[in-house]
């Protein structure tokens, strides 16, 4: 690849563009909490009534014990009345709102930094660029509402591209600068036409999604941004730019180091106003996974 973050912080890097997040950035990025007010963005977990890939299985939640097993807990001294229950939850890595590890995709059968795609086993997982290597992610949070930038009602089109100057300009009319170090936030309405589509039991969803093109990608990269989330499927505009598979994947993940993160939903933020916010994101610690769901949250 020609322009990319590889060897940027030495040759067995493993974080990627996480390594911008120094303890100073961190601190410095609490000053982008004003109201206070807390926003998740992770939408459910369930079986039905979120957008889920046929091809990941429907989640599961399956009950380990319940009331049903009265008396197990005699040994350990358990009175009358009092019990447990506990679930199995059965789900992929990459279901609803989730993070990709650097390993996820690969381009001309390299990860970041040169790792081969080799690197990943069946049975043993990923043995480089895993999600565990994340830890957990803290900074400032700019959410680029795209939806009433380019003045849609309230989705932008199936299919819609949006490069860096739609970002950038975005960011100036909201008066939230791009920084080094930031987590950019990019709203396309995509799961509010999903869920509109959904409510319509006729109604088929569409393969296209309205998300960043190659050069809305480059634009990311070049501001030096740690990560970035979309309330889509893949962050990128489907059609895949260029025809190219998982292109923008392949610019962000591979090239750049910089994390994904999808399904995120900004209704709230969105209806709020709010643009700026201080973010955490943590995955699951699972060694040699390739992803994980999660639950982030933004301070406004």
């Amino acid at each position: 690849m020609a322009e990319n973050n590889w060897g940027r912080w030495g040759d067995e890097d493993e974080r990627g563009a996480l390594n911008l997040l120094t303890p100073d950035v961190v601190r410095d990025a609490s000053a982008s909490i004003t109201t206070g007010k807390v926003y998740p963005l992770g939408i459910p977990i369930q079986s039905q009534g979120v957008p889920i890939m046929d091809y990941r299985g429907t989640p599961m939640r399956l009950t380990l014990q319940n009331a049903s097993d009265e008396g197990i807990y005699e040994a350990y001294g358990c009175h009358a009345g009092t019990g447990a229950h506990e679930d199995v939850l059965v789900f992929a890595s990459h279901t609803t709102s989730h993070m990709d590890a650097l390993c996820h995709v690969y381009g001309q059968d390299q990860h970041y930094n040169g790792f081969s795609k080799e690197a990943m086993k069946t049975h043993t997982g990923a043995s480089r660029l895993g999600i565990e290597k994340v830890g957990a992610i803290a900074g400032r949070a700019v959410l680029l509402d795209m939806v009433a930038h380019m003045g849609a009602d309230n989705w932008l089109e199936a299919g819609t591209p949006i490069g860096g100057a739609d970002m950038a300009a975005c960011a100036e009319a909201q008066g939230t600068p791009v920084r080094a170090g930031d987590i950019v936030l990019i709203r396309t309405g995509y799961l509010d036409m999903w869920w509109s589509i959904e409510a319509d039991p006729s109604a088929e969803q569409p393969f296209a999604q309205p998300g960043i093109n190659n050069d809305g990608a480059e634009w990311l990269m070049a501001n030096d941004v740690v990560a970035v989330g979309s309330d889509n499927a893949a962050i990128e505009v489907i059609p895949f730019d260029e025809n190219d598979f998982l292109t923008v994947h392949k610019i962000l993940l591979v090239g750049a180091g910089i994390y994904m993160l999808e399904f995120l939903n900004f209704s709230q933020m969105a209806a709020d106003g709010c643009h700026e916010g201080f973010m955490t994101v943590s995955p699951l610690n699972v060694t040699g996974a390739t992803g994980s769901p999660i639950n982030p949250v933004v301070i406004g």
